[in-house]
């Protein structure tokens, strides 16, 4: 699936090696910064896109792909505003677009953090303040958040190769919801379900779980060059 860092010609991101505590504290940033998206008055919501913008930016210098998010941005918005043109017809589309950007300030830390910290500083972190498993399964789903970017695109474009109506102007007609799910989800929840089942088959030929403290395997590729 992956062959010297790179999938399908595309190069990984160059996550950094902050160490434990530095990584602990990128978390409780992101934890911060994506609560503040839904608690924050509209307000002092332009003050937290510039520290989302920057953190996109960082995120990009490390190599982060951004494309799925933007795309995911997309869908909602037009699923989001279908819904509401649908239950209110025109008077509160402006509600439902301040709906979506809190969503997608909320998502864009943990995608900067998918993205720059590698997952077993992650883990190690997770480690202190809860189970061994627990902390195995959030740590591989948060390294896991660029993949599955690149699969809902990939996933996406394709069906609209084969004539799915799931452009974001089609999805505004509801009548195009039902394709969206058939096309795109349902395949979604496939992958899931496939890489869920092939990391567990890993973790249980490595014997996880048979002892309350794992050791943590550190990525040495980035110390050589992400060879």
């Amino acid at each position: 699936m992956w062959v010297k860092g790179q999938r399908h010609g595309r190069a990984s991101p160059k996550r950094l090696d902050l160490g434990v505590w530095g990584s602990a504290t990128a978390l409780i940033l992101v934890v911060t910064l994506s609560s503040a998206a839904f608690l924050l008055p509209q307000t002092q919501l332009p003050w937290l896109a510039a520290i989302n913008l920057i953190l996109v930016a960082h995120g990009m210098l490390q190599r982060g792909a951004i494309g799925g998010v933007i795309r995911f941005v997309l869908l909602q918005l037009g699923f989001t505003l279908g819904l509401y043109a649908l239950m209110h017809g025109g008077e509160q589309l402006g509600q439902g677009t301040l709906a979506v950007a809190r969503i997608t300030l909320a998502l864009l830390p943990g995608w900067w953090l998918s993205v720059t910290v590698r997952p077993e500083r992650i883990g190690e972190v997770l480690c202190l303040v809860m189970p061994a498993k627990w902390a195995f399964v959030v740590a591989a789903s948060i390294g896991l958040l660029p993949f599955m970017t690149q699969e809902i695109a990939e996933i996406y474009q394709l069906q609209r190769l084969r004539g799915a109506r799931i452009a974001p102007k089609q999805l505004l007609n509801p009548r195009n919801w039902p394709e969206l799910a058939y096309c795109v989800l349902f395949p979604l929840l496939i992958l899931l379900l496939k890489l869920a089942k092939q990391m567990a088959l890993a973790a249980k030929s490595r014997h996880f779980g048979h002892t309350s403290k794992p050791t943590h395997w550190q990525d040495t590729r980035s110390e050589h060059g992400n060879k």
